[in-house]
């Protein structure tokens, strides 16, 4: 029996999945074509060949303008960017309760929320520590105003929300300031899903909340009238690939009022004066989508969540889901000659409440750690796509390899010139502790032969150590990687 007829047969739900097999032969051919095993949807989803077409024949039919004006061109293109908005609030089933505003990326999305919460002082910011850097950096926002700024800590080694400790952090709310929660539907970094009764349990206790669904939208539903959060960021290239330059941020109609923009650009005002320094914001989503958006780009995110639901996600998450379970149990069997794990896994070894997101790292017959950023290299020499660093989530990671307080200051004590690469450097000399992992993620349109792919890519690491696979080092002056002994 073959390794996928066993693979079947473990996994039968994975046969129900196969119209996207013949989906990825009509609409992503390059894939097999050039032997490419893309293994990083968590960084971007891969776009269908219909979508891009679909969105040239638009764009060559029709006469579009810059839609802050009244001229036809502009009346068209205004037309179809509403269309486009009409579109995702109808996707997540916020019609009616939503905003819809549109941004360059889910980061601006979330600064957008950062920018203007009426954070203060009696306010807090609440973060679990398994968040992007992207809503880590709305701390600044919330100290500048004065706001108390708190993280709730993960379990290890399973990297979910402690939930007890939350829970204690969410009951010092002060009703009578505006406090803000946030927290990632689904973790970038190790695949949790942390539950969205999260939402329920927050806004009982006074807190608005800021759900980050970047990393979840694109294999799971978020129904908005099921689960409500204030704010929702999203950004659609991670979803469906195409088009890049289009991020969301879906506001909660009650939560609308209490924004307080610190600026206005064009496009966001009704009326503003030099003379009299004063400005009249528009409101609902024009306030916040400054200057000239996106515009010729915004139809193709009508395109792209129509061929989502052709695809439906439930099967989607079938196949994923077969296809993450099988990939975490062949790595976590793989052994060196003399018996040592070679692969350690940060986060759940089962699939409950997990996505399809795997970070590891590898290690040599001895337990020593191997260079994830060579791993990267010899993986590219296979055309196998996948990701390696910190995924711009610092908390998550620091957890996972239990750094502490005194190894962040160690890091900062190098002042200006502390990096990734540089931080690495110092966490070897303080007992080889690692500061990045190797992430490999599924999504719409991966298969058995794709993570078959990478285990056996894996599995030819057996026996190997630093020295017979080549170091890397990173030349902090050029900026450039340099490997050593290969």
């Amino acid at each position: 029996m073959t390794t996928f007829a066993h693979f079947l047969d473990k996994y039968p739900a994975y046969a129900g999945t196969n119209a996207l097999d013949a989906l990825r032969a009509l609409e992503y051919g390059r894939l097999d074509s050039q032997g490419h095993a893309y293994l990083d949807y968590t960084g971007a989803a891969l776009h269908a060949d219909s979508q891009v077409r679909e969105h040239a024949e638009l764009l060559g039919k029709r006469v579009f303008g810059n839609p802050h004006s009244a001229s036809p061109s502009s009346m068209a293109m205004t037309q179809a960017v509403e269309r486009a908005r009409a579109a995702v609030l109808a996707y997540f089933n916020g019609t009616g309760d939503y905003t819809a505003v549109f941004t360059l990326n889910a980061s601006a999305a979330l600064k957008l929320v950062g920018e203007s919460y009426p954070f203060g002082p009696g306010g807090r910011f609440l973060l679990v520590a398994d968040n992007h850097n992207s809503v880590n950096g709305i701390r600044e926002f919330a100290r500048a105003k004065g706001a108390t700024v708190e993280y709730a800590p993960l379990t290890v080694p399973e990297l979910r929300v402690d939930q007890p400790r939350l829970t204690a952090l969410l009951d010092k709310a002060d009703r009578s300031h505006p406090n803000l929660f946030a927290f990632p539907a689904q973790s970038n970094f190790s695949g949790v899903k942390h539950p969205l009764s999260l939402i329920d349990a927050a806004r009982e206790r006074g807190w608005h909340v800021l759900l980050d669904a970047a990393a979840f939208a694109p294999t799971n539903r978020l129904d908005l009238r099921i689960a409500s959060p204030d704010f929702v960021a999203v950004s659609f290239y991670k979803m469906f690939g195409y088009p890049t330059g289009v991020g969301c941020l879906l506001i909660r109609n009650t939560a609308l009022p209490g924004l307080q923009r610190p600026w206005f650009a064009g496009g966001t005002v009704n009326f503003a004066t030099v003379q009299g320094r004063l400005h009249v914001l528009a409101p609902r989503e024009a306030g916040f989508e400054d200057g000239t958006l996106n515009y010729l780009s915004i139809p193709a995110v009508e395109i792209g969540l129509r061929h989502l639901e052709r695809i439906g996600m439930d099967a989607i998450q079938t196949r994923v889901g077969c296809l993450t379970d099988w990939l975490m149990s062949e790595l976590l069997a793989l052994r060196h000659s003399n018996g040592r794990h070679m692969v350690r896994l940060y986060g759940p070894r089962s699939t409950d409440m997990r996505g399809g997101t795997v970070t590891m790292n590898f290690y040599d017959p001895n337990g020593h750690l191997l260079d994830y950023r060579r791993i990267d290299e010899l993986a590219g020499v296979e055309l196998i796509s996948l990701r390696t660093g910190c995924f711009c989530n610092p908390g998550a990671g620091e957890t996972a390899e239990g750094l502490t307080e005194d190894d962040m200051r160690a890091g900062m004590a190098e002042g200006k010139d502390i990096t990734l690469p540089r931080f690495l450097q110092v966490m070897e000399h303080r007992g080889g502790k690692s500061a990045g992992a190797i992430r490999v993620s599924l999504g719409l349109v991966s298969n058995f032969a794709d993570v078959e792919r990478f285990v056996q890519f894996a599995a030819g690491l057996r026996d190997q150590t630093a020295l017979t696979i080549g170091a890397v080092t990173f030349d902090i002056e050029s900026c450039r990687v340099i490997r050593d002994g290969s």
